[in-house]
């Protein structure tokens, strides 16, 4: 466990577990998820699903939840801490630059929630909705990550995570965000893990990183490839397919990011 006591600045965080999604626009939670297999398996991609399911409203209602998620939780603080020193580091980045780092929002849900972008769900994994500049998280999308990919999982894996998200959120600010088809949402998706990696150095000698633990983000980049998910999901891997890269090639921009940890190292052209 990374000692996240040592960061001290707090990012903004809305805690919506305890609301359960009733339906969405009279669709069930089920239906949905058949929706994103199917749209998978016909050969689409995820982006198709979302925007059939933009602007789509949905209605929550409370659930048994609320007690267990009543004042902050040691999840919320977490990643409220994550957040914040993403935050403090990107703040640092942009004065360099004379421009002015907005900080982005975080929502906590479950299972599934309202967003800037129509329909956010926990199938979709975590994700950043550039119309609110919010990101969305359901926790146990964690759990799924190394039950279904392998992978290691711990603090260090959830807190890269967060820092990707919060890449997609400088790139949105930066204007360079948007991508057209696969080839520039994997260069998209890519420099989002460099610019982890970014925040990722610019802790590393703070004592907030134990020995090693940074092996655990490098282990999360790898799971999440898309050759992995491909060969877990049916054994053929697709590379026309790909939005997000290789396992290689996420482990190696997380890397070159950490290592040189400046933000001409994540040019995307590179």
């Amino acid at each position: 466990m990374a000692n996240w006591d040592r960061i001290f600045h707090r990012g903004n965080v809305e805690d919506r577990r305890a609301m359960g999604p009733a339906a969405i626009g009279g669709i069930s939670l089920t239906g949905v998820a058949l929706l994103v297999v199917v749209n998978l398996l016909m050969g689409g991609d995820l982006g198709d699903v979302l925007t059939q399911l933009q602007r789509v409203p949905i209605q929550t209602q409370q659930t048994n939840a609320t007690q267990e998620f009543e004042g902050e939780d040691t999840y919320e603080v977490f990643a409220s801490t994550v957040l914040g020193s993403n935050n403090d580091t990107w703040s640092n980045i942009f004065t360099k630059m004379n421009k002015t780092y907005t900080p982005p929002k975080l929502v906590l849900f479950r299972q599934a929630t309202e967003s800037g972008c129509g329909l956010s769900t926990s199938q979709v994994g975590p994700h950043y909705c550039p119309h609110d500049q919010t990101i969305y998280i359901d926790e146990t999308f964690f759990d799924e990550l190394s039950r279904r990919f392998g992978a290691q999982g711990g603090d260090v894996a959830e807190a890269y995570v967060l820092a990707h998200e919060v890449g997609h959120h400088v790139q949105n600010q930066l204007g360079t965000l948007e991508s057209r088809d696969n080839e520039e949402s994997v260069l998209v998706e890519l420099q989002a893990d460099c610019f982890a990696g970014v925040w990722a150095n610019s802790i590393k000698d703070t004592g907030v990183l134990l020995p090693n633990e940074i092996e655990e983000a490098m282990d999360a980049a790898a799971a999440v490839g898309d050759d992995r998910i491909q060969q877990k999901a049916g054994g053929y891997i697709s590379q026309e397919r790909w939005t997000h890269g290789s396992s290689q090639q996420r482990v190696e921009h997380f890397t070159r990011g950490f290592e040189r940890g400046t933000i001409s190292a994540c040019d995307a052209t590179n």
